[in-house]
């Protein structure tokens, strides 16, 4: 970042967040910042944005610090900021002041959604480096990707590759298997535009539903091979992949981090990342280690909870040297040695370790936790989880409710409904996404929130505007969320998820005059579409148990778009195998299309009614927003819904400036 410090504005995304005045005036701000001193650094802009309106006095000097600091880790006090980033520094503080005092600031949405993944237009080679080794040591042996293997790091080749999509389609099976139906990938040699945006699209909605954050990037950020967006993904997919372990479902020795059950149902609740770091400073604290590590960054720098932790992991390969070391380099250095000798893959260098990259870090120990997590198997700890309830179905609506929340680009990324939601604003903000303007944001109260009634005053605000939403709340009150009611949470996360998926479908109708959209209206599509292709099949409802083999949802993808099946690889649905079969080929073609769902293939098979309904809602919705005239032929606007309708013009856009509720509100 350092050299030269411009005062011009190239990128046309940024220039369009702001009025010719609004500029001439910013920039005037930051051309006296500059003749202070000369140069603006990353380190003073906390103090001097002091002076600017709406980030000077709704955000004290050091929450401005700690958010800079936040959003670019990876950078120095002492780097100098050009004017770009000098604005969008500015953008993040605004959107961040604003989302604190409720006010629904100009250009303050756009950058809060964008915030998590495209602001910053560099790229970390070492990073790079890093996940081109990982992606040509997991996809070596693909069959299609071998042509293209190994990619060489000191090039650009990886972002060439990831042009047609299938490189990022097979990285987000490998971290989650079984996410993406193979058959519905396009892997011809040589792709057509329209081949390549459909394998973009369902990377993109498969990334959503494996937790990924890819609020306000489209699939012509991948086709034109825009390379941060591209590595931020990739980023995030590998992290996934990681960390998977990290439950105690995977690693049930986890248990030994916690004395009691009331801790372990805390656990349960941590992100992988604190359970990493939970079980980092368990092993440090028995190689007699003082300190507490707190982040995978400034806490590591000097690389000695590394020695101490491999120490204690692999003794037999321990050196004396590492921690005689009297420079943070040479230990580093050292460190990588001893964990070559455990047989640990690098994901980084010893400059990474010195200079405190967070991904980068994070992965290594991570991948050690993998390779050797040095817990035992207590039978009595381990006996202990086998008494814990175990819902297979309350974990999946709780998987597909926080997915398709955090899908909204909320502020708080939720780990786990039941924990996450308690203090009641990531619902309070999901409310709004899904009813803008429905929150009085004046009453509400942003964490980090100390005193219990101030949770309870956010969840009966929940729970009011759920009423207003004529949502069934028969004695649900504030508190019930607030103390973790699984059921009743369940119960208003889906009522709230079906609510925006029906407003979605209400504001595609010109000439609804408003009328409401219905289960039955939904229904009642679904089956005149598959009627209308010639075919036989009907549900009779959303819980029609003949809907398990699939067959039905496949004739609904063919009729609204009949070269999304290919039907020589679809079963006959008989066995339990080949029903799944057919569920993991549905899920992947609609994600194909443009349907962002986040059901698994069992919520077909054993047709639960509640992700059915989001199934047929989504493919009906995407249906909805088409052209007319790029609708399958024979299509009249009277077959597109049980009443006579104009469909909105509007198409998907898939530019990353356009992202908008709509886009990422489907189910």
């Amino acid at each position: 970042m350092s050299g030269y410090v411009g005062i011009l504005v190239s990128d046309p995304l940024l220039q369009n967040q702001f009025t010719q005045v609004e500029l001439r005036s910013l920039k005037t701000h930051f051309m006296s910042m500059r003749r202070e001193s000369g140069r603006v650094t990353l380190g003073e802009l906390a103090s001097k944005m002091s002076r600017l309106k709406v980030v000077g006095e709704n955000l004290t000097e050091e929450e401005r610090a700690s958010f800079i600091h936040d959003f670019y880790p990876d950078h120095h006090d002492h780097d100098d900021v050009d004017f770009e980033l000098f604005l969008r520094v500015y953008l993040e503080l605004q959107a961040h002041a604003s989302a604190r005092t409720g006010s629904n600031t100009k250009n303050s949405s756009a950058f809060l959604k964008a915030a998590t993944t495209t602001l910053l237009h560099t790229i970390s080679q070492s990073e790079k480096a890093s996940y081109v080794a990982h992606i040509n040591n997991y996809l070596a042996e693909d069959q299609f990707l071998k042509q293209y293997l190994p990619i060489d790091p000191s090039t650009n080749d990886l972002f060439e590759i990831a042009k047609d999509g299938v490189l990022l389609c097979k990285l987000i099976n490998v971290a989650v298997p079984g996410t993406i139906d193979d058959r519905a990938v396009n892997t011809k040699r040589v792709l057509n535009p329209w081949e390549r945006n459909e394998n973009h699209t369902l990377c993109l909605n498969s990334a959503k539903a494996i937790g990924c954050t890819v609020v306000n990037i489209g699939t012509q950020d991948f086709i034109e091979g825009r390379r941060h967006l591209v590595l931020g993904v990739i980023s995030q997919i590998i992290k996934i992949q990681l960390l998977a372990d990290l439950n105690l479902k995977k690693t049930p020795q986890l248990v030994e981090l916690v004395d009691d059950s009331k801790d372990v149902e805390e656990l349960m609740s941590l992100p992988p990342e604190k359970i990493l770091l939970r079980w980092m400073n368990f092993q440090l604290k028995k190689a007699g280690y003082k300190k507490i590590v707190t982040n995978f960054s400034s806490d590591i720098k000097d690389g000695e909870a590394y020695a101490h932790l491999l120490n204690v992991l692999a003794p037999e390969h321990s050196h004396q040297s590492t921690l005689a070391a009297k420079n943070p380099l040479e230990r580093a250095k050292l460190v990588l040695e001893h964990a070559d000798r455990m047989g640990c893959k690098r994901y980084l260098t010893a400059k990474d370790i010195v200079e405190g990259s967070p991904n980068l870090n994070l992965a290594f120990v991570a991948h050690i936790f993998q390779h050797r997590n040095g817990l035992s198997t207590q039978t009595k700890q381990i006996s202990f989880l086998e008494t814990l309830p175990d819902d297979a179905l309350v974990s999946r609506e709780e998987r597909a409710f926080r997915l398709w929340m955090n899908s909204l680009g909320n502020s708080t990324y939720i780990n786990n409904v039941f924990e996450d939601l308690r203090n009641g604003w990531v619902l309070l903000e999901t409310l709004d996404k899904v009813s803008p303007g429905i929150v009085n944001w004046k009453i509400a109260n942003k964490p980090p929130i100390k005193m219990p009634f101030r949770k309870v005053e956010n969840c009966n605000q929940v729970v009011k505007i759920g009423k207003q939403l004529k949502f069934s709340l028969v004695n649900v009150a504030g508190n019930d969320i607030v103390q973790g009611n699984k059921k009743l949470i369940l119960a208003y996360l889906w009522q709230l998820m079906r609510c925006n998926i029906l407003q979605l479908l209400k504001n595609l109708r010109f000439h609804s005059h408003g009328k409401e959209i219905t289960d039955v209206d939904i229904l009642e599509w679904a089956n005149s579409k598959v009627s209308n292709s010639g075919s036989q099949s009907r549900m009779d409802s959303f819980k029609d148990k003949r809907l398990s083999d699939g067959i039905f949802f496949l004739e609904l993808l063919s009729s609204v778009q009949p070269r999304a099946v290919n039907w020589s690889l679809v079963t006959k649905g008989i066995t339990d195998e080949a029903k799944k079969m057919n569920a993991t080929y549905i899920i992947s073609i609609a994600r194909k299309l443009g349907c962002s769902i986040f059901l698994l293939p069992e919520d077909i098979t054993e047709v639960n009614q509640k992700m059915i309904l989001t199934l047929t809602a989504s493919i009906m919705y995407w249906f909805l927003k088409q052209p007319v005239e790029e609708r399958p032929s024979g299509t009249s606007d009277s077959e597109s819904g049980s009443q006579s309708e104009t469909i909105s013009n509007s198409t998907i856009d898939d530019s990353a400036s356009e992202s908008s509720i709509e886009e990422n509100g489907n189910m």
